[in-house]
């Protein structure tokens, strides 16, 4: 197999695409909606695999160790072709099962929510004073299932991100693929052979450009569009498991407890680094208006910097294991939630305008992941060690909506759809899960134009 060198290869042609999902069942088009749809398939049993070595299973406690991105970042305006790739012998993603309903269009363009008070006693009593609601139906099966070879079961890692162009980005031991929701195709993007394992993958915030975090510590920047890579950033010692774009700015973390700030404008590797971590950085995330970024590590610990600050503002201790799931609130300005490991379980909020912790809720398993609606104030988490479940929550109640499962090993991935109403989610027993568990916007966000709606996160001013 021809392999993609870190750098400095010559132009190749672009990699090739892949009519994925063949089935003898025809498949129903989806109504209203801009997704592929799979038609269930007779027998429930996982594909034959892809001949790829699994990646090892690690616990979540371990030693330390654009939006118009003109000139083509840094100045490299032509950027680097990516090498030739072999198709796979046996199709990548494959249709497992599907059978619940389809996700629908639809795509505010803000949060029908106002900038308030955060959490705390208030809201609490208000909601709980409020009528008592039926609880929205949620399908507890997902509606597609696709194999994903070789995903690794490795709670550090970042390797499923959704972008607002609708392509779902998976990183897949050393090679990272496309898959295009609105057609089912598949593309091979990059094979690094002995160049490095993919650690983590993350869509700038229109979906152009994507980034590539590998053990080797390097970051590369990719072209989408045109499966051109357009530079490699070094600065990090050991693997980037975590990554986060703000507009030009593009946040890593690695297993060398550093963060660093690179603008992708810029020739330098990185504008700053952030020191503070005493372990793994495994959790990023900006906050809405993109001033805020909040950090997790195998440290236990959970901060929050100032962009381009020293140091943290806020340093957050209450988590008795690492903290990778982060999620800041898209209705509420300076609510952060987070998540624990498994000797933690517990999911916390925070109110980071005056550093109050807010609530803590004990969810009996390890925290993987956290991600808040952005059409209704209503969060998800996945989880691992013991349950392997998804829990849809009602915020500030903290009711559960929904207990999803059929992963058979811990949840470690999770990405919304463009849409806000989609959700998939990876696990260490190497399939892809798609699930519709949240509700449309609102009338408000209708419209002929709203499907670039969609694409931005909804900003809380």
């Amino acid at each position: 197999m021809e392999r993609l060198l870190p750098s400095g290869s010559a132009s190749q042609p672009e990699p090739q695409q892949h009519q994925a999902f063949s089935s003898p069942v025809k498949q129903p088009a989806a109504a209203g909606a801009g997704y592929a749809q799979a038609t269930p398939l007779r027998s429930p049993k996982i594909t034959e695999l892809l001949g790829c070595p699994a990646a090892p299973m690690s616990p979540d406690k371990a030693p330390a160790g654009g939006a118009g991105m003109g000139g083509g970042l840094g100045g490299l305006a032509g950027g680097l072709p990516s090498s030739p790739t072999k198709s796979p012998s046996r199709k990548l993603f494959r249709y497992i099962a599907g059978d619940a309903g389809t996700p629908t269009a639809g795509l505010p363009t803000q949060s029908p929510y106002a900038r308030g008070p955060i959490g705390g006693e208030d809201s609490l009593a208000a909601s709980l004073a409020s009528p008592s609601r039926m609880l929205r139906k949620i399908p507890r099966a997902p509606f597609k299932v696709l194999d994903a070879p070789a995903l690794a079961d490795d709670y550090y890692l970042n390797l499923v991100d959704w972008s607002a162009q609708n392509t779902l980005a998976v990183g897949l031991g050393t090679c990272v693929y496309l898959w295009s929701a609105c057609t089912s195709k598949v593309t091979r993007l990059v094979d690094f052979g002995e160049g490095g394992a993919v650690c983590s993958v993350s869509w700038s915030q229109r979906g152009s450009y994507l980034s590539i975090g590998t053990d080797k510590g390097e970051v590369q920047i990719w072209d989408a569009t045109k499966c051109k890579r357009i530079r490699t950033l070094p600065g990090h010692k050991q693997r980037v498991g975590c990554m986060a774009w703000n507009h030009h700015t593009l946040a890593t973390g690695s297993r060398d407890r550093a963060i660093l700030l690179r603008d992708v404008r810029s020739q330098e590797p990185y504008v700053a680094k952030l020191a503070g971590h005493r372990s793994e950085v495994c959790g990023l995330r900006w906050s809405p208006d993109d001033r805020e970024l909040a950090s997790g590590g195998n440290d236990n610990q959970l901060f929050v910097w100032h962009q381009q600050a020293a140091n943290p503002v806020l340093r957050f201790s209450e988590h008795q294991a690492a903290v990778k799931a982060i999620a800041w609130s898209p209705h509420q300005h300076g609510l952060l939630v987070s998540g624990g490991g498994t000797a933690d379980r517990c999911i916390r909020f925070w109110n980071t305008t005056t550093g109050q912790s807010l609530q803590c809720i004990d969810t009996g398993s390890q925290v993987c992941n956290l991600s808040w609606s952005k059409n209704v104030n209503e969060l998800v988490s996945t989880h691992g060690y013991s349950q392997n479940q998804i829990i849809v929550w009602r915020y500030p109640t903290m009711q559960k909506l929904a207990t999803l499962t059929g992963h058979t090993m811990r949840v470690l991935y999770l990405a919304v759809s463009p849409d806000g109403q989609t959700i998939v989610t990876g696990a260490g027993d190497e399939t892809l899960r798609f699930w519709n568990v949240f509700p449309g916007p609102k009338a408000q966000g209708s419209g002929s134009d709203s499907g670039m709606g969609s694409m931005m996160r909804t900003l809380i001013r």
